[in-house]
């Protein structure tokens, strides 16, 4: 298990214009050939967007992007004509295929955070697509076939335990609170990215939230 802290995540976005964003992986200008990805995640992303701040239209190609929205509300617009808001509790996810291009701002008029996961597809190209869930239950795993994929949310109170799923990948993401995991100590925005991981439970020591990617393929 290899435990990365909230406070080794590269700087990013850009302040002057209200966009804040911390990367557990190389992204942009911060390059590091030794963190490329883990299973199918290339990317995990805080973003912090103030009060009608954003990211204009941009674009991307052969991305699963999933987005967790911590506080506030995210507004997303995309060139297949998708335009919907995403509030805490929902799971959103664009699948850029051969290309699409998408706008994500703060409307509202409180600051948002949200987090955001970049998976690789098994396979490159083939049409984009859209995907909002409402309010998604713990006990209710989210399936991204195209990366081989399952997303995981737990919420937990203080002293309540919740079983780590077995997986060839699996990366633990501390959205907020604190827990123990396998002997180690992870406050809010660390994260765990577990090999093989066999019968490993996460204790929450305070109220938790978790984003939990387990990756079976082999291959990867």
């Amino acid at each position: 298990m290899d435990v990365r802290r909230a406070a080794e995540r590269y700087p990013g976005g850009d302040p002057a214009t209200g966009i804040d964003s911390l990367h557990a992986f190389s992204f942009g200008p911060h390059y590091d050939p030794d963190n490329l990805r883990f299973g199918a995640v290339i990317a995990c992303n805080e973003e912090r967007l103030a009060p009608g701040a954003g990211f204009d239209e941009h674009p991307h190609s052969h991305t699963e992007i999933v987005t967790w929205v911590v506080e506030g509300e995210l507004t997303h617009r995309d060139s297949a004509g998708h335009e919907t808001t995403v509030r805490p509790g929902d799971v959103q996810r664009l699948s850029a295929a051969a290309g699409v291009r998408h706008v994500e701002r703060n409307d509202g008029e409180t600051p948002l955070t949200f987090v955001q996961m970049w998976l690789a597809p098994l396979e490159p190209g083939g049409e984009p697509s859209y995907e909002i869930v409402r309010g998604i239950a713990d006990a209710t795993p989210y399936a991204v076939p195209e990366a081989a994929a399952m997303l995981h949310v737990r919420r937990l109170t203080a002293g309540e335990r919740t079983a780590v799923p077995d997986g060839r990948h699996v990366y633990v993401h501390v959205v907020r609170g604190e827990v123990r995991l396998n002997g180690d100590q992870l406050h809010t925005g660390d994260a765990a990215r577990i090999t093989d991981a066999e019968a490993l439970d996460a204790v929450a020591t305070t109220t938790a939230e978790l984003l939990i990617w387990e990756m079976q393929d082999p291959g990867m």
